[in-house]
Protein backbone atom coordinates (compact mmCIF):
# COMPACT_ATOMS: atom_id res chain seq x y z
CA UNK A 1 0.00 0.00 0.00
CA UNK A 2 1.38 3.50 -0.92
CA UNK A 3 0.71 4.72 3.03
CA UNK A 4 1.68 8.36 1.99
CA UNK A 5 -0.27 8.87 -1.05
CA UNK A 6 -3.37 7.04 1.28
CA UNK A 7 -3.10 9.41 4.11
CA UNK A 8 -3.09 12.65 1.27
CA UNK A 9 -6.12 11.61 0.43
CA UNK A 10 -7.79 10.71 3.82
CA UNK A 11 -5.94 14.75 4.98
CA UNK A 12 -7.67 16.06 2.21
CA UNK A 13 -11.11 13.98 2.57
CA UNK A 14 -11.12 15.19 6.71
CA UNK A 15 -10.17 18.92 5.57
CA UNK A 16 -12.92 19.15 3.30
CA UNK A 17 -15.92 21.81 4.12
CA UNK A 18 -18.67 19.43 3.02
CA UNK A 19 -21.17 17.62 4.83
CA UNK A 20 -23.72 15.78 3.33
CA UNK A 21 -25.89 16.34 6.24
CA UNK A 22 -27.00 19.80 5.35
CA UNK A 23 -29.16 21.61 2.69
CA UNK A 24 -28.34 20.40 -0.39
CA UNK A 25 -29.18 23.38 -2.14
CA UNK A 26 -25.96 25.04 0.01
CA UNK A 27 -24.36 21.44 -0.78
CA UNK A 28 -24.28 21.24 -4.42
CA UNK A 29 -21.85 24.23 -5.28
CA UNK A 30 -19.29 22.85 -2.29
CA UNK A 31 -19.52 19.14 -3.92
CA UNK A 32 -19.37 20.65 -7.46
CA UNK A 33 -15.93 22.37 -6.48
CA UNK A 34 -14.56 19.60 -4.41
CA UNK A 35 -14.95 17.17 -6.89
CA UNK A 36 -14.21 19.66 -10.17
CA UNK A 37 -11.20 20.97 -8.76
CA UNK A 38 -8.82 19.09 -10.67
CA UNK A 39 -8.06 19.75 -14.57
CA UNK A 40 -10.15 17.08 -17.08
CA UNK A 41 -7.25 15.84 -19.50
CA UNK A 42 -7.10 17.89 -22.90
CA UNK A 43 -7.85 14.50 -25.21
CA UNK A 44 -11.67 13.68 -22.89
CA UNK A 45 -14.33 13.98 -25.11
CA UNK A 46 -17.57 15.44 -23.81
CA UNK A 47 -20.77 16.54 -25.91
CA UNK A 48 -24.28 17.05 -24.24
CA UNK A 49 -27.39 14.17 -25.01
CA UNK A 50 -30.46 13.37 -23.90
CA UNK A 51 -31.96 9.49 -23.75
CA UNK A 52 -35.67 9.51 -23.83
CA UNK A 53 -35.59 13.30 -22.72
CA UNK A 54 -33.39 12.32 -19.51
CA UNK A 55 -30.42 14.55 -19.98
CA UNK A 56 -27.29 13.13 -19.96
CA UNK A 57 -23.22 13.70 -20.75
CA UNK A 58 -21.55 11.88 -23.57
CA UNK A 59 -17.70 10.95 -22.87
CA UNK A 60 -15.12 9.79 -25.10
CA UNK A 61 -11.75 9.85 -25.65
CA UNK A 62 -10.14 11.28 -28.58
CA UNK A 63 -8.91 8.69 -30.82
CA UNK A 64 -11.15 5.90 -30.17
CA UNK A 65 -14.11 4.26 -31.78
CA UNK A 66 -16.18 3.12 -28.97
CA UNK A 67 -17.92 -0.11 -29.82
CA UNK A 68 -18.93 -0.27 -26.34
CA UNK A 69 -21.37 1.81 -23.99
CA UNK A 70 -20.92 2.44 -20.60
CA UNK A 71 -24.07 3.92 -18.43
CA UNK A 72 -23.21 5.92 -15.84
CA UNK A 73 -24.77 7.43 -12.57
CA UNK A 74 -23.00 9.70 -10.45
CA UNK A 75 -22.95 9.83 -6.53
CA UNK A 76 -23.83 12.57 -4.49
CA UNK A 77 -26.47 10.63 -2.44
CA UNK A 78 -29.35 11.59 -4.32
CA UNK A 79 -29.16 15.03 -3.71
CA UNK A 80 -26.01 16.45 -4.99
CA UNK A 81 -23.82 15.87 -8.06
CA UNK A 82 -24.04 15.58 -11.86
CA UNK A 83 -22.16 14.12 -14.71
CA UNK A 84 -19.51 17.44 -14.61
CA UNK A 85 -18.86 15.89 -10.71
CA UNK A 86 -18.31 12.58 -12.00
CA UNK A 87 -16.11 13.28 -15.10
CA UNK A 88 -12.90 12.73 -14.25
CA UNK A 89 -13.35 9.40 -12.87
CA UNK A 90 -15.77 8.88 -16.32
CA UNK A 91 -13.13 9.86 -18.16
CA UNK A 92 -10.82 7.32 -16.32
CA UNK A 93 -13.22 4.29 -17.25
CA UNK A 94 -13.45 5.48 -20.53
CA UNK A 95 -9.83 6.09 -21.69
CA UNK A 96 -9.45 2.19 -19.77
CA UNK A 97 -12.26 0.41 -21.32
CA UNK A 98 -12.25 2.56 -24.95
CA UNK A 99 -16.20 2.63 -24.49
CA UNK A 100 -18.69 5.47 -24.85
CA UNK A 101 -19.87 7.01 -21.47
CA UNK A 102 -22.88 8.11 -21.34
CA UNK A 103 -23.48 10.25 -17.74
CA UNK A 104 -27.10 10.71 -16.75
CA UNK A 105 -27.96 13.38 -15.28
CA UNK A 106 -31.39 11.86 -13.10
CA UNK A 107 -33.48 14.25 -10.67
CA UNK A 108 -32.16 15.10 -7.08
CA UNK A 109 -33.90 15.69 -4.00
CA UNK A 110 -35.51 17.80 -2.38
CA UNK A 111 -36.89 18.70 -5.66
CA UNK A 112 -37.55 15.37 -6.64
CA UNK A 113 -38.15 12.73 -4.46
CA UNK A 114 -37.98 8.73 -5.05
CA UNK A 115 -38.70 7.36 -7.80
CA UNK A 116 -38.21 10.13 -10.00
CA UNK A 117 -34.38 9.11 -9.80
CA UNK A 118 -35.35 5.42 -11.08
CA UNK A 119 -37.68 6.55 -13.52
CA UNK A 120 -35.01 8.72 -15.03
CA UNK A 121 -32.84 6.02 -15.42
CA UNK A 122 -35.19 3.87 -16.89
CA UNK A 123 -36.24 5.85 -19.56
CA UNK A 124 -32.65 6.37 -20.26
CA UNK A 125 -31.41 2.75 -20.41
CA UNK A 126 -34.89 2.19 -22.39
CA UNK A 127 -34.20 4.64 -24.34
CA UNK A 128 -30.58 3.46 -25.41
CA UNK A 129 -32.14 0.03 -26.31
CA UNK A 130 -34.90 1.55 -28.53
CA UNK A 131 -32.58 3.36 -30.39
CA UNK A 132 -30.35 0.49 -31.76
CA UNK A 133 -28.22 -0.29 -28.34
CA UNK A 134 -27.03 -4.13 -28.04
CA UNK A 135 -27.29 -5.30 -24.07
CA UNK A 136 -24.53 -7.10 -24.86
CA UNK A 137 -22.46 -4.33 -25.94
CA UNK A 138 -24.07 -2.53 -22.88
CA UNK A 139 -22.60 -1.87 -19.40
CA UNK A 140 -23.83 0.13 -16.07
CA UNK A 141 -22.12 1.41 -13.37
CA UNK A 142 -22.26 4.08 -10.85
CA UNK A 143 -20.82 5.46 -7.43
CA UNK A 144 -22.01 5.76 -4.04
CA UNK A 145 -25.78 6.35 -4.58
CA UNK A 146 -24.96 6.28 -8.38
CA UNK A 147 -24.33 2.47 -7.52
CA UNK A 148 -27.42 1.99 -6.20
CA UNK A 149 -29.36 3.29 -8.69
CA UNK A 150 -27.10 1.79 -11.07
CA UNK A 151 -28.74 -1.61 -9.02
CA UNK A 152 -32.16 0.11 -9.24
CA UNK A 153 -32.13 -0.29 -12.80
CA UNK A 154 -31.39 -3.24 -13.45
CA UNK A 155 -34.29 -4.20 -11.20
CA UNK A 156 -36.40 -2.20 -12.64
CA UNK A 157 -35.64 -3.22 -15.87
CA UNK A 158 -36.04 -6.42 -14.79
CA UNK A 159 -39.40 -5.77 -13.78
CA UNK A 160 -40.21 -3.80 -17.41
CA UNK A 161 -39.03 -7.11 -18.88
CA UNK A 162 -36.37 -5.35 -20.79
CA UNK A 163 -32.84 -7.68 -21.48
CA UNK A 164 -30.42 -7.42 -18.79
CA UNK A 165 -27.08 -5.60 -20.03
CA UNK A 166 -24.00 -7.38 -19.88
CA UNK A 167 -22.36 -6.39 -16.53
CA UNK A 168 -22.80 -3.90 -13.55
CA UNK A 169 -19.64 -1.98 -12.21
CA UNK A 170 -20.61 -0.37 -8.53
CA UNK A 171 -18.11 1.85 -6.99
CA UNK A 172 -19.08 1.70 -3.08
CA UNK A 173 -22.30 1.51 -3.24
CA UNK A 174 -25.09 2.67 -1.20
CA UNK A 175 -27.54 -0.19 -1.59
CA UNK A 176 -29.50 -0.38 2.21
CA UNK A 177 -31.40 2.66 2.46
CA UNK A 178 -32.85 1.24 6.06
CA UNK A 179 -29.35 2.32 7.25
CA UNK A 180 -28.61 -1.43 8.67
CA UNK A 181 -24.99 -2.34 8.81
CA UNK A 182 -22.50 -2.37 10.87
CA UNK A 183 -20.04 -0.86 9.34
CA UNK A 184 -22.36 2.19 9.89
CA UNK A 185 -21.23 2.29 13.10
CA UNK A 186 -17.63 -0.03 13.03
CA UNK A 187 -15.95 2.37 10.40
CA UNK A 188 -17.21 5.76 11.70
CA UNK A 189 -13.50 6.59 12.89
CA UNK A 190 -11.91 5.80 9.97
CA UNK A 191 -13.93 7.18 6.81
CA UNK A 192 -12.77 10.72 6.45
CA UNK A 193 -16.12 12.12 4.32
CA UNK A 194 -19.11 9.96 4.93
CA UNK A 195 -21.14 10.01 8.18
CA UNK A 196 -23.95 7.61 8.96
CA UNK A 197 -26.08 10.80 10.00
CA UNK A 198 -25.16 11.97 6.55
CA UNK A 199 -26.90 8.86 5.24
CA UNK A 200 -29.98 9.03 7.07
CA UNK A 201 -30.97 13.08 6.60
CA UNK A 202 -30.41 12.09 3.09
CA UNK A 203 -32.57 8.75 2.75
CA UNK A 204 -35.02 10.05 4.41
CA UNK A 205 -34.99 12.82 2.59
CA UNK A 206 -34.77 10.94 -0.99
CA UNK A 207 -37.80 8.14 0.43
CA UNK A 208 -40.33 10.70 2.55
CA UNK A 209 -43.07 8.15 3.53
CA UNK A 210 -41.68 5.26 0.94
CA UNK A 211 -40.69 2.03 2.78
CA UNK A 212 -36.80 1.66 2.22
CA UNK A 213 -36.92 -1.90 2.19
CA UNK A 214 -38.05 -1.95 -1.29
CA UNK A 215 -36.08 -3.34 -3.88
CA UNK A 216 -35.56 -0.26 -5.65
CA UNK A 217 -34.84 1.55 -2.84
CA UNK A 218 -32.28 -1.16 -1.50
CA UNK A 219 -31.17 -3.42 -3.68
CA UNK A 220 -29.07 -5.18 -1.00
CA UNK A 221 -32.35 -6.14 0.27
CA UNK A 222 -33.66 -7.89 -2.96
CA UNK A 223 -33.64 -11.12 -4.98
CA UNK A 224 -31.22 -10.44 -7.40
CA UNK A 225 -31.77 -13.39 -9.74
CA UNK A 226 -31.54 -12.77 -13.40
CA UNK A 227 -28.69 -9.95 -13.02
CA UNK A 228 -25.52 -9.52 -14.70
CA UNK A 229 -21.91 -9.98 -13.63
CA UNK A 230 -21.11 -7.68 -10.98
CA UNK A 231 -17.93 -6.26 -9.96
CA UNK A 232 -18.63 -4.69 -6.51
CA UNK A 233 -15.43 -2.21 -5.40
CA UNK A 234 -15.14 -0.45 -2.11
CA UNK A 235 -12.61 0.81 0.68
CA UNK A 236 -12.40 -0.66 4.01
CA UNK A 237 -12.53 2.92 5.58
CA UNK A 238 -16.42 3.64 4.40
CA UNK A 239 -18.59 3.31 6.88
CA UNK A 240 -20.79 2.21 3.54
CA UNK A 241 -18.08 -1.30 3.71
CA UNK A 242 -20.93 -3.27 4.69
CA UNK A 243 -23.34 -2.34 1.74
CA UNK A 244 -20.76 -3.69 -0.86
CA UNK A 245 -19.99 -6.87 1.26
CA UNK A 246 -23.59 -7.82 1.53
CA UNK A 247 -24.62 -6.82 -1.76
CA UNK A 248 -21.64 -9.14 -3.00
CA UNK A 249 -23.48 -11.59 -1.03
CA UNK A 250 -26.98 -11.27 -1.63
CA UNK A 251 -25.72 -11.72 -5.53
CA UNK A 252 -24.11 -14.59 -4.99
CA UNK A 253 -26.74 -15.92 -3.12
CA UNK A 254 -29.25 -15.05 -6.14
CA UNK A 255 -26.77 -17.14 -8.38
CA UNK A 256 -25.66 -14.19 -9.62
CA UNK A 257 -21.73 -13.96 -10.58
CA UNK A 258 -20.12 -11.43 -8.81
CA UNK A 259 -16.68 -10.38 -7.70
CA UNK A 260 -15.94 -8.16 -4.55
CA UNK A 261 -13.05 -5.91 -4.71
CA UNK A 262 -11.53 -4.30 -0.83
CA UNK A 263 -8.90 -2.30 -0.58
CA UNK A 264 -7.07 -2.14 2.56
CA UNK A 265 -7.18 1.73 3.97
CA UNK A 266 -9.24 3.16 1.35
CA UNK A 267 -12.04 5.55 1.70
CA UNK A 268 -15.03 5.83 -0.01
CA UNK A 269 -14.90 6.10 -3.94
CA UNK A 270 -11.01 6.64 -3.46
CA UNK A 271 -11.22 5.30 -7.61
CA UNK A 272 -12.03 8.89 -8.19
CA UNK A 273 -8.21 9.99 -7.19
CA UNK A 274 -6.62 8.21 -9.30
CA UNK A 275 -4.27 10.71 -10.30
CA UNK A 276 -2.45 10.79 -7.01
CA UNK A 277 -3.32 7.52 -5.54
CA UNK A 278 -1.70 4.39 -6.89
CA UNK A 279 -4.38 1.92 -5.37
CA UNK A 280 -7.29 4.02 -7.24
CA UNK A 281 -5.11 3.57 -10.22
CA UNK A 282 -4.85 0.03 -10.48
CA UNK A 283 -8.94 -0.61 -9.29
CA UNK A 284 -9.75 1.08 -12.16
CA UNK A 285 -7.84 -1.25 -13.78
CA UNK A 286 -9.05 -4.31 -12.76
CA UNK A 287 -12.77 -2.38 -13.52
CA UNK A 288 -11.71 -2.21 -16.51
CA UNK A 289 -10.44 -5.33 -17.18
CA UNK A 290 -14.09 -7.14 -16.02
CA UNK A 291 -16.22 -4.39 -18.34
CA UNK A 292 -13.77 -5.50 -21.24
CA UNK A 293 -13.98 -9.44 -20.08
CA UNK A 294 -17.88 -8.96 -20.67
CA UNK A 295 -18.78 -6.81 -23.16
CA UNK A 296 -19.78 -8.85 -26.24
CA UNK A 297 -15.90 -9.91 -27.74
CA UNK A 298 -16.91 -9.43 -30.83
CA UNK A 299 -17.58 -5.80 -30.07
CA UNK A 300 -14.24 -5.11 -28.23
CA UNK A 301 -13.88 -1.33 -29.06
CA UNK A 302 -10.52 -0.28 -31.19
CA UNK A 303 -8.20 2.51 -30.86
CA UNK A 304 -7.00 4.69 -33.63
CA UNK A 305 -3.66 5.42 -34.06
CA UNK A 306 -2.38 8.48 -35.14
Amino acid sequence: MSTIQMDKVTALLRGASLDLAQDPLKMRPVYRAMLTAAPVPADVQTEPTALGGVPALRVRIEGTVPAATIVHFHGGCYAVGSPETSLNLVANLARRTAAEVISVDYRLTPEHRYPAAVDDALTAYRALLDAGGEPLRIAVAGESAGAGLAMATLLAARRAGLPQPAAALLLSPWVDLTQSGRSLESKAEVDPSMTATALRVRAADYLGDVDPRGELASPALADLRGLPPMLVQAGSHEVLLDDAVRLAARAADSDVDVILDVVAGAPHVFQAFAAVLDEAAAALDRAAAFLRDRLDPAASPTQVVA
